[in-house]
């Protein structure tokens, strides 16, 4: 053992801790291996994969690693190939490439037909037109952009969380009848007895769904692999989790990397309370902690460990860093945003390696001014979320055709998409009305002739005409200003807001963002031409970025990045954590953990900017913020370890409850037949107080009773 990891200091220069040392050679059975950030978790699942085919002659073909992107399995992939050159390639993939290869086989096997609709190459029938459809269909409107992410991120958290079709219309919803449209789209994919369509998520339920009920796929495909490995388990869904469960079933010869520090998904379907039950699935299962930060200063090591310790629902860590100190953590309060976007572009000018240098933030609607200013200053820049929606939002394309019908207040086809945006409260039928009725010359009278209208209506009409007068001898933030007040453009969003839900804030950020972009110009034509240039601007960042580039990224998407210097922008209440945020313990804990990711990505310099005040009306800082200046000041009550010692209590609803469980003590019989959700059949050998020993195909397992019963682990054969 000592061989092999001497053998790989030698050649490869690496030397692993004595954590890291251990996780290697804890091969057998279920492993956790609860990773701090920069504590060098691919380097040691690397060597872990590289110790049972060199020291214990596993064959390649018998260990599956399991990552959460594409990305990161090719990464994994090149990392191996760069350290055992000699070795034939293990099969890395994705849990949703894993669990289409096993849906494919179901389906194949029950003669069953299916057309994938979500991703590349699918044909004109696809996931979000039909999601459009019967969102019209159910609320009788036109679904924007927001609303259809909104909708599909409904329906996926779904599916991840196992919630049976019949519950869709009863669970929290994020507006009014989306779990209605949710069972309409699953209705219509499935109305076909020998045909389905399939999504991204339908592959791992119908996955989960072949394992638990084909006993003979489900043999195939768990006689594959002798060893499984999953990483970045904390963003892994319960549908995720239950498919690896099957697949390890006979050997149990699982290693689970993850953080619960790093869950920030659980909006998508993650589920990070099934590792803090870890035990209660695998009761054998060994703990590692790697602490060990290799990455940051100590500064930041301290400050970004003891901030993390005040949520509760978590493992007790100590992440710790043997590094130097290097530069305290910098907190900067400024006036307003302008002057947050003044200082970073300076501090930028002044940089001479940008690569190492990123600027993280909560919502991509903040990185839109920056855009603007790093395209104008000729700095590059990086795109890191490649689903950046600004330019194409329906909120631009409103403001746009606001400003198109003043060039020609007679076109009757740009009036009928912006009537409804005027807080007229015109109906549809109106509108449709107007579209069929031969009219011509100014539309806003024209309309006032056709459509029987309400005093009030017919006045406000008439004072937008007078607005459209002199419209085209304003500067385009004028312009903007003029639609969102004058022609009651902000009052209909409210309208919007109020009737799905949505967050008003960000919509008027997003107007907000606009006039900063219209200040320095003077026409709508060359507002129009800014937007298309910088919407060019942020394709280029994205998909073909200058080598020596400044990152920018949402706290989100920076996870599993470091740089040297790091600026979290926009720490304000209310942005994070956002008003939901603070109204629910398990939001604002995610929340806190989305602030720890943007603190432990830099290396040596972190800086945290807020601002005091915005359109004139104050701000508050991030209360995050303020308690990382506690810390640093040591003004902030001290979080004890001790008071740390036990996991958190298991919550309801974490580990799905099977309805056919055993639940009563009496029918714990020796030799009665079970099934156990893990470890598969087996024969009870022993009742005896609280222990339970029962016999598998391999070896003899030992439970605790209580715990059987109450998370119903077992069933009758």
């Amino acid at each position: 053992m000592s061989n092999f990891f001497e053998r790989k200091k030698q050649e490869l220069g690496i030397k692993l801790n004595k954590v890291q040392q251990q996780a290697v050679l804890e091969t057998e059975g279920p492993l956790l291996l609860l990773a701090c950030p920069g504590s060098g978790k691919t380097t040691t699942m690397i060597m872990r994969i590289g110790y049972l085919i060199e020291e214990k002659n596993v064959s390649p073909r018998r260990i599956k690693a399991i990552t959460f992107s594409r990305a990161s399995a090719a990464d994994m992939k090149a990392r191996f190939a760069r350290f055992f050159p000699d070795i034939p390639a293990v099969d890395f993939s994705t849990i949703h490439s894993l669990a289409f290869t096993i849906t494919r086989t179901y389906l194949d096997k029950l003669g069953k037909r299916y057309e994938l609709i979500e991703g590349q190459g699918t044909h004109q029938f696809n996931k979000q037109s039909l999601l459009k459809r019967l969102y019209k269909d159910v609320l009788k409107d036109d679904c924007t952009d927001d609303e259809l992410a909104t909708l599909s991120t409904f329906i996926s958290s779904l599916k991840n969380k196992l919630i049976p079709i019949e519950q869709w219309g009863t669970v929290t919803q994020p507006f009014p009848k989306a779990g209605e449209i949710a069972q309409k789209y699953e209705q219509h994919k499935t109305r076909q007895a020998d045909f389905l369509y399939v999504d991204f998520d339908d592959m791992l339920v119908l996955a989960e769904k072949a394992l638990r009920t084909d006993d003979e796929l489900a043999d195939r495909f768990r006689e594959r692999y002798d060893y499984l490995l999953t990483d970045e388990s904390q963003d892994t869904s319960l549908v995720q989790h239950m498919i690896v469960e099957h697949l390890v079933a006979y050997h149990g010869n699982l290693c689970v990397v993850a953080d619960d520090d790093q869950s920030i998904y659980t909006w998508r379907g993650a589920d990070p309370n099934y590792l803090l039950e870890f035990k209660k699935v695998y009761p054998d299962a060994k703990i590692l902690k790697m602490e060990q930060n290799y990455r940051s200063s100590k500064d930041i090591v301290n400050a970004s460990a003891t901030f993390i310790k005040r949520n509760r629902d978590r493992y007790p860590k100590d992440m710790f860093t043997k590094n130097e100190k290097s530069r305290p953590i910098h907190l900067k309060q400024v006036s307003d945003p302008k002057q947050q976007l003044d200082y970073v572009i300076y501090e930028l000018l002044n940089e001479q390696n940008l690569n190492e240098v990123a600027i993280l933030f909560r919502n991509n609607a903040s990185s839109t001014l920056y855009v603007s200013e790093l395209h104008r200053r000729g700095i590059p820049f990086y795109m890191k979320d490649a689903d950046d929606r600004f330019f194409s939002h329906w909120i631009i394309e409103d403001i746009l055709n606001f400003m198109r019908l003043s060039f020609n207040v007679e076109r009757k086809d740009i009036f009928t998409k912006i009537i409804m945006k005027m807080n007229l409260f015109v109906s549809r039928n109106m509108v449709t009305q107007f579209e069929k009725a031969q009219t011509s010359g100014n539309v806003f009278d024209a309309f006032i002739r056709t459509v029987t209208l309400k005093s009030r209506q017919v006045k406000k009409l008439q004072a937008y005409k007078k607005g459209y007068v002199i419209m085209p001898e304003m500067r385009p933030m004028r312009v903007i200003q003029l639609i969102r007040n004058d022609l009651g453009y902000e009052a209909a969003l409210k309208s919007r807001a109020e009737k799905f839900g949505y967050r008003f804030d960000h919509m008027s950020d997003i107007l907000d963002t606009l006039e900063n972009i219209a200040m320095p110009l003077r026409t709508m034509v060359e507002f129009a031409e800014r937007l298309k240039e910088l919407e060019e601007a942020v394709q280029n960042a994205k998909f073909n970025p200058p080598e020596n580039a400044v990152t920018l990224s949402t706290f989100h998407s920076a996870k599993g990045l470091e740089f040297e210097r790091v600026f979290m922008i926009d720490l304000q209440k209310g942005i994070i954590p956002s008003e939901e945020d603070e109204n629910d313990k398990a939001t604002l804990e995610e929340a806190r953990r989305l602030f720890y990711v943007g603190m432990t990505r830099a290396k040596q310099r972190l800086e945290l900017l807020s601002y005091r005040e915005e359109d004139g009306k104050k701000k508050e800082d991030s209360r995050f913020l303020n308690e990382v200046r506690g810390i640093l000041t040591n003004a902030a009550p001290k979080v004890h370890a001790k008071k740390q010692v036990k996991s958190p209590p298991v919550k309801s609803g974490a580990i799905p409850i099977n309805p056919k469980g055993i639940q009563n003590r009496k029918d714990l019989v020796n030799g009665v037949e079970v099934v156990h959700r893990v470890f598969g059949k087996g024969t009870i050998l022993e009742v005896e107080g609280q222990r339970l020993v029962i016999q598998f195909n391999k070896e003899q397992k030992e439970f605790d009773i209580e715990t059987i019963l109450q998370y119903r682990l077992l069933e009758l054969v």
